[in-house]
């Protein structure tokens, strides 16, 4: 380990399991060896093991055979089992923070609220298996008339590396509460604090073997879930493109598919808007965790009225942001993910100055730590006005009224958030009512779970399904109609 914050993860992820993938009846190694990396500073914080098409195949049998006796247990049963990871996330809270931090980039404040919610879907997934599973429908006398849920038997999941260890334990947690069987496939960027994080939490809680396999890997581990007999649902969180790939070849197997995509989120700043606060709230949603988050605002739509003022504040508000290695308790910003990253966020925005746009501020990069930015000036023939960016960069169009701003939020193929800021919050009601967008928040900003709601996007942010709370019943389980009578009935033939 190359320093001591990682000696103190150890205490929770032993160094001996930082060299593999959790699979089969426990914690293996394999032939496609990866560094995992932190990239603030380049150090190497383990060992992955990349899962292939072959590794899958024997996980999902694993698998397959090990759900049936785990949808079997009582109710009591599988709910103990996630209090008791919920007393592991908690007893281990420092530990798993500082994974987010060094592995994902993530600042210290980002990482302690990613694992609250982590820690509330837990908690949510330990009360569903005593939640009602079925309706008792209306029928003729002497017939007993029932639709109940069942597990689907196996799940795959394809977890991103923004927010690595929930939006893979938003899917787990309750696939496994319902009585499936899950393999998690986390982004090889993120292996450690958004795969095997959560393979420890439940082995250290009891699940039993074979339930769970976590298996980091590239394109062949993810097509090879999308066409194994033994899965029968994808849970995907990702980008648009390879999410179209997914529900290509998974809907070819006839699998049920749930995507969660991209997104080109607007906020909405209407003339009458407390504007100290619509500054805190735009910031917030362009710069949080670098602009890494399917949600972020990519657009910040601002009235005419009151742009010029609001365009110097916000610049203002982006150079007070501290850069750094997110290690540092004081650092808001810290870097981008990977080097292609970088470089997609250097190109958009380059094309759009060049375009004419106006660099308010930031624009520069090292390495990966790219500085928080404001484009002003951005008209919808721009890159960076089309294109989901995923840095901090804030794209600042101008507005005259009302129909002007649901024009230019709904001018995307996106569907995934918006935020309108407004004191006059009927005319808000009002406006939003006419956004294309799975979410929206009337008086807040683009990037809210609180893993009570139902999430999802539609167009090109999902294929309409949602994930969370209610939803998760609806996502991870299928309907069986049942009848029952006394005798069977005499039919004429």
């Amino acid at each position: 380990m190359p320093n001591s914050s990682a000696q103190t993860a150890a205490t929770f992820l032993p160094e001996n399991y930082l060299s593999g993938m959790f699979y089969g009846n426990g914690w293996s190694s394999g032939d496609d060896l990866v560094a995992a990396v932190e990239p603030a500073t380049g150090a190497r914080l383990g060992t992955i093991a990349l899962a292939n098409a072959d590794t899958v195949a024997i996980a999902a049998k694993s698998a397959r055979k090990a759900q049936r006796e785990w949808a079997a247990n009582s109710p009591d049963d599988r709910a103990a089992v996630f209090l008791r990871a919920l007393s592991v996330g908690e007893q281990y809270r420092e530990d798993i923070i500082d994974w987010l931090v060094r592995e994902s980039g993530s600042a210290r404040g980002k990482a302690a609220f990613e694992l609250k919610v982590t820690l509330k879907a837990i908690q949510l997934a330990a009360a569903m298996p005593h939640q009602a599973q079925g309706l008792v429908l209306p029928t003729s006398p002497g017939r007993i008339n029932l639709a109940r849920r069942r597990p689907i038997g196996v799940v795959g999941i394809i977890a991103p590396f923004n927010f690595p260890l929930y939006l893979a334990m938003r899917a787990v947690a309750p696939a496994l509460a319902v009585g499936n069987a899950v393999i998690l496939k986390p982004d090889p960027r993120t292996a450690i604090c958004g795969g095997l994080v959560i393979a420890r939490l439940f082995e250290l809680a009891g699940l039993p073997s074979g339930v769970l396999h976590v298996l980091p890997g590239g394109s062949e581990a993810g097509e090879a879930l999308c066409s194994d007999p033994e899965i029968g649902m994808i849970q995907f969180t990702g980008s648009t493109g390879a999410g179209r790939m997914v529900g290509q070849n998974a809907s070819r197997h006839l699998k049920k598919v749930s995507l969660e995509l991209g997104g080109k989120n607007s906020i909405i700043v209407l003339d009458d808007a407390d504007i100290d606060l619509a500054l805190r709230n735009v910031a917030w949603g362009v710069f949080l965790h670098q602009g890494q988050i399917c949600m972020s605002a990519g657009r910040v739509l601002v009235h005419e009225a009151i742009a010029e003022d609001f365009v110097k504040a916000l610049a203002q508000k982006a150079q007070a942001l501290p850069m750094g290695d997110p290690t540092d308790e004081t650092i808001a910003i810290g870097p981008l993910i990977n080097q292609r990253q970088a470089d997609h966020v250097v190109k958009v925005v380059r094309e759009t100055v060049d375009a004419g746009a106006t660099l308010a501020t930031g624009g520069t990069s090292d390495g990966l730590f790219y500085a928080p930015t404001v484009l002003s000036g951005v008209t919808p023939d721009m890159s960076a006005f089309r294109e989901e960016i995923f840095g901090p960069v804030a794209v600042v169009t101008t507005f005259a009224n009302d129909a002007e701003a649901v024009k230019l939020a709904n001018q995307t193929e996106y569907g995934l958030s918006a935020a309108i800021l407004s004191r006059n919050v009927s005319r808000a009601l009002a406006l939003g009512e006419q956004l294309q967008t799975g979410l929206l928040h009337i008086n807040d900003q683009t990037v809210n779970d609180e893993v009570v709601n139902p999430f999802g996007g539609v167009g090109a942010s999902g294929n309409g399904s949602a994930i969370g709370g209610p939803a998760n019943w609806e996502e991870f389980t299928e309907w069986q109609w049942v009848t029952i009578k006394g005798e069977a009935p005499a039919y004429p033939f």
